[in-house]
């Protein structure tokens, strides 16, 4: 089966300081590579900076000034929120912030994960240090990602089957499935093909999501402008599975926004009009 992608929600720009490329360059990527959504999904992690600070993360603060839709293509802000701890909490929810980045008091306390995901779309919800997982029960890494899908703001599981954390596909996938959240098939982590020790992983957790009717998206991770929409090795493991394409929420900005607000993350479904 031939699969069309039509969104790119995993992609990152030059402030995740490991990428290349800006904004801008990433949307015309993604218009002459015939998508219809984009999704800018930095990281929001301890990898950027020392300290969760604030200032640190105020590039996340002012995307209303981004357009909807820009040259024909909607635009999406999101983060990628780092998966810190076997309770299932993410990045910047253990760090009160009680001023604003010119220093003036806030009249609320939140803490730095409310600030920035406050002024998002939705999240990405990914391990990238699974150190804090070792040793751990797949039971209790089990729980560990029903509570994130637990988390409003939090739309896609990313790129699970590189994460190094063993945990019961079926119950997760059911649970994303009952919620309308989606499981992410990354490009990036096979890229290097059906050798890689990723490949196996994922192709089981594509199978699964196939026979229990659970809706994914195929993202690239991009971290320079010219991989936006390049998935042909997640779409080779999809073809390697007969992955149904109603499945495949990435396929329109229509269906990907519909499940967005389904899952009540975000309903921005009149962009696609």
């Amino acid at each position: 089966m031939a699969y069309e992608f039509r969104c790119d929600a995993h992609t990152h720009t030059l402030y995740s300081r490991h990428a290349y490329s800006t904004i801008t360059e990433n949307l015309q990527a993604a218009r002459n590579a015939g998508l219809e959504l984009l999704g800018s999904a930095d990281h929001f992690s301890s990898m950027l900076f020392p300290t969760a600070h604030i200032r640190n993360f105020q590039y996340f603060l002012n995307m209303d000034v981004w357009p909807r839709v820009y040259d024909g293509v909607v635009l999406l802000r999101g983060a990628e929120a780092d998966i810190v701890g076997l309770d299932g909490g993410l990045y910047g929810q253990d760090v009160v912030v009680s001023s604003s980045i010119v220093g003036r008091a806030y009249q609320e306390e939140k803490t730095l994960f409310e600030r920035v995901s406050d002024n998002l779309d939705y999240l990405v919800a990914s391990v990238h240090n699974g150190d804090f997982a070792r040793g751990a029960s797949i039971e209790d890494a089990t729980r560990m990602y029903l509570n994130v899908l637990a988390e409003p703001k939090v739309f896609i599981l990313g790129h699970v089957g590189r994460s190094g954390v063993l945990f019961d596909i079926d119950e997760v996938l059911l649970a994303a499935k009952a919620k309308h959240k989606i499981i992410e098939i990354n490009n990036h982590s096979l890229e290097h093909g059906n050798d890689a020790e990723h490949w196996d992983v994922c192709r089981k957790i594509a199978e699964r999501c196939a026979e229990l009717g659970v809706g994914i998206t195929v993202s690239t991770d991009a971290h320079i402008a010219c991989d936006i929409g390049e998935m042909p090795t997640a779409a080779e493991l999809l073809a390697s599975v007969d992955f149904p394409e109603e499945l495949v929420m990435n396929r329109s900005a229509a269906a990907f926004l519909d499940e967005m607000a389904a899952a009540g993350v975000c309903d921005l479904t009149a962009l696609a009009l």
